[in-house]
């Protein structure tokens, strides 16, 4: 087993972290550590569990660590929040750690894998871009904004149709918003229709999930985005209502059939929080909704529906994944998988694990 350290352990990402590497086929957490008011309690007792499975025993004895700690676990998956990240991911990169994030800081850097893997596994190659130049032993990969991961997914099988116009509005749970999050008097009753930097995100990040690696760089997906956020009374689920315009538009049928056709990338195969499938179509009238298909693919899968003609471009669907699980824990875990799973481990001493046969 590999050991793992989990920073920011205490907040919402950092314990969905804990429950998904509980029993995992790789990982075992060795290691937590969060904000000064945590550091030298237990586990147990700095963390406010806020799950409906119970803390693992074996993360709750822990000693909770400084986020600066030398830490010995050659795997690092980080819950930082921005600033911190800024510049404590680039240095444990830099002492040769494997780092896996899931904060905003460094997604956009031109030599940073922002890994979907069942999408865009190759750009985990990046990492030898990052290497030569940065001099890292290490290495540093990100996992995209929750609201990005069902538009990317969705929008991946359609490429070969020109996706060139999109329109987004999100539906997001308030388990985005962290803990305690967004009052409850602001929240019940309400919808808030403004998410700081969301927007901004949504707009960018797919260009470069979908792009493609060309000479150790990213060339971005040639395509618009426009992207409307809001915060809903949901606990966890994003949802996200997309039109899309395409250079070739396909009839209703073909569009059907390319997402029930969809396979994950070749790199990602047998990775063991890859979910089978990765999208879920449905005809549901009334479908996709958070609470009763967030959990499809043990919350790491993508579920759509509602596909339409669009009267301004060319179709229009809904499409739905667990936030902090697919959109965040989960999907940072699944990219530290595909680091270990193509070797970047080697240099460190690391095992090269078997991918499971699919």
């Amino acid at each position: 087993m590999i050991e793992v350290a989990v920073l920011g352990a205490t907040g919402t990402v950092g314990q969905r972290f804990i429950q998904l590497l509980e029993n995992h086929a790789w990982f075992r957490v060795a290691e937590v550590a969060a904000s000064e008011r945590s550091v030298g309690r237990t586990y147990a007792e700095a963390c406010r569990w806020l799950l409906p499975t119970p803390m693992p025993a074996s993360v709750a004895s822990l000693t909770v660590q400084p986020l600066d700690a030398d830490f010995r676990s050659p795997v690092i998956l980080s819950a930082l929040p921005s600033e911190v990240a800024q510049s404590l991911e680039p240095a444990l990169a830099q002492r040769g750690h494997l780092v896996s994030s899931n904060t905003s800081a460094h997604r956009m850097a031109s030599d940073v894998p922002l890994l979907l893997p069942e999408l865009n596994a190759d750009h985990v190659r990046l990492v030898e871009v990052q290497r030569r130049q940065r001099g890292y032993s290490g290495a540093l990969v990100t996992m995209s904004n929750c609201t990005t991961v069902p538009v990317a997914v969705a929008l991946a099988p359609l490429l070969p149709f020109g996706v060139r116009q999109v329109q987004v509005v999100s539906l997001q749970a308030i388990s985005g918003s962290g803990y305690p999050g967004v009052p409850s008097l602001d929240i019940f009753d309400n919808i808030l229709p403004y998410i700081g930097g969301e927007e901004e995100k949504v707009e960018r990040e797919p260009l470069k999930i979908l792009g493609t690696l060309s000479d150790d760089q990213i060339v971005p997906l040639p395509a618009t985005f426009s992207a409307s956020c809001n915060r809903v009374p949901v606990l966890d689920g994003h949802t996200v209502v997309v039109s899309v315009k395409f250079e070739s538009p396909p009839p209703l049928e073909a569009i059907r059939e390319a997402w029930q056709a969809f396979e994950p990338h070749a790199l990602a195969r047998g990775l063991p929080s890859l979910p089978d499938p990765v999208l879920i179509y449905t005809d549901g009238l009334d479908r996709p909704q958070p609470r009763l298909d967030r959990d499809n693919g043990r919350g790491m899968a993508t579920t759509v529906g509602r596909l339409r003609p669009c009267n301004v471009l060319d179709v229009k669907f809904v499409a739905l994944s667990h936030n902090t699980v697919r959109g965040a824990a989960g999907g940072a875990i699944l990219n530290a998988e595909l680091l270990i799973a193509q070797g970047y481990g080697e240099a460190l001493g690391l095992p090269s694990l078997q991918q499971s046969a699919t």
